[in-house]
C-alpha cells in the first residue's frame, strides 16, 4: 500500500474510542489557567498594590449576587473528583505526576481549609464587603480581587512578611474598611483553593490523556506479538478515534513505543504527521510536558505552603 493511501486510512472518520471520564471533565469543568502572572519582587509587589488601588472602582450598591461561596462549593467538588481519580490511578499501579502527589498528600489540609473558610464567611458578613464596579464579573468583593492579584504575581506564594507591605501600599491610595482587613485571610484562602482547582483539572486532563495513550500502546504491543499484519487496522482505529494529541498523550505513547522496532514506526509516524500540520513535533511536546509538570509542581507546592502559613498566621496582629 502506498504511503498516501495509508494516511488516508489512518485519518478516517468515526471515533471508536472515547474516555467517558475525560468527556465528563470537559463538559462539567472548564479548563482555566492557574493563577500565574509575572512574578514580582517585594518592591514590585508594593508598586502593584498602588497601581491596583488606582484602577479599582467601588460599586455604589452592594446588592450583588454572591458567587464566592457557590464557587467554593464547586471547587470542593472538583478537588474531590480529582482526588478520586488520582486514587484510582494509583490503585491501578499507574504513575501520577508530582503535582498529583502533592494534592493527595495534602488533601486533608485542603478539606479543613475549605470547611474553615465556609464557616468564616457567613452571608451577612459577605454582603457588607465593598464590591467592584469594574471587576469581571461585576460585583466581586474588592478584597477578593486584591487576593487574586497577590497570589497571581507570587505563583501561589503568600508570606506574612511581605503581605502587610502590599496591603499598606494599596491603602496609600485607597483605604480598606475594617471588615475588608479581617476578610483578607478568608479571601486569600478562597483564591488559593481556586488555584488548586485549576491545577487539579489540568492534572486530570493529563491523567486521561496518558490513560488513552496507555490503552492504545498496550493494544498495539499486544497485537504486534500475535498478529502484526493487523497493526495497520488497529492504528487506523486509533486515528479514527481522534485522540487529543496534547503533550501528555504524545509523550506517553512515544515513551511506550519508541525504540521497540520498525513495526511500531507507523503510529509514531502518523503522530508526527499530525503534529507537523499543527506546526509542532513530538520532541517539542515531550519537552513541553516536562516543563508543565515542573511548573505545576512549583505552583501546587507554593499554594499548599501558603495555606499552611495562613492557617498559622496571627491575623489579629496583622489587622
Amino acid at each position: 500500500m502506498k504511503k498516501n493511501a495509508t494516511y488516508r486510512l489512518l485519518n478516517g472518520a468515526l471515533p471508536l474510542f472515547k474516555s467517558r471520564t475525560l468527556l465528563f471533565f470537559r463538559q462539567k469543568y472548564e479548563t482555566e489557567e492557574p493563577l500565574q502572572s509575572e512574578l514580582f519582587t517585594p518592591e514590585q509587589m508594593e508598586n502593584h498594590g498602588k497601581t491596583l488601588a488606582q484602577t479599582h472602582t467601588v460599586h455604589a450598591s452592594r446588592l450583588h449576587r454572591d458567587r464566592l461561596l457557590k464557587r467554593l462549593d464547586e471547587n470542593e467538588a472538583v478537588l474531590e473528583d480529582v482526588r478520586n481519580l488520582l486514587n484510582d490511578t494509583v490503585g491501578a499501579n499507574r504513575k501520577i505526576v508530582p503535582a498529583g502527589d502533592w494534592l493527595l498528600d495534602n488533601y486533608y489540609l485542603i478539606e479543613n481549609i475549605i470547611h474553615t473558610t465556609r464557616r468564616d464567611l457567613p452571608n451577612d458578613y459577605n454582603r457588607e464587603l465593598p464590591r467592584l464596579q469594574n471587576s469581571t464579573p461585576v460585583g466581586l468583593p474588592r478584597v477578593y480581587a486584591i487576593a487574586i492579584e497577590r497570589i497571581s504575581h507570587g505563583d501561589g506564594h503568600v508570606d506574612a512578611e511581605t503581605l502587610p507591605e502590599f496591603i499598606n501600599a494599596y491603602q496609600t491610595i485607597a483605604r480598606l474598611t475594617l471588615g475588608e482587613l479581617w476578610a483578607i485571610p478568608i479571601m486569600l484562602r478562597l483564591a488559593l483553593v481556586e488555584n488548586l482547582r485549576r491545577i487539579a483539572i489540568r492534572i486530570s486532563k493529563e491523567i486521561h490523556a496518558k490513560n488513552q495513550a496507555t490503552t492504545w500502546a498496550d493494544r498495539i504491543l499486544a497485537l504486534a506479538k500475535t498478529d502484526p499484519k493487523s497493526l495497520l487496522v488497529l492504528v487506523a482505529d486509533m486515528a479514527r478515534s481522534k485522540p487529543l494529541l496534547n503533550s501528555s498523550f504524545v509523550a506517553e505513547l512515544s515513551r511506550r513505543l519508541y525504540g521497540k522496532g520498525a513495526r511500531f514506526s507507523m503510529p509514531l509516524t502518523w503522530i508526527e504527521e499530525q503534529l507537523a500540520e499543527q506546526g509542532s513535533t513530538t520532541e517539542t511536546l515531550v519537552q513541553s510536558e516536562m516543563q508543565q509538570q515542573a511548573a505545576d509542581q512549583v505552583s501546587i507546592s507554593n499554594t499548599i505552603g501558603s495555606l499552611r502559613a495562613l492557617d498559622a498566621n496571627d491575623w489579629k496582629g496583622f489587622v
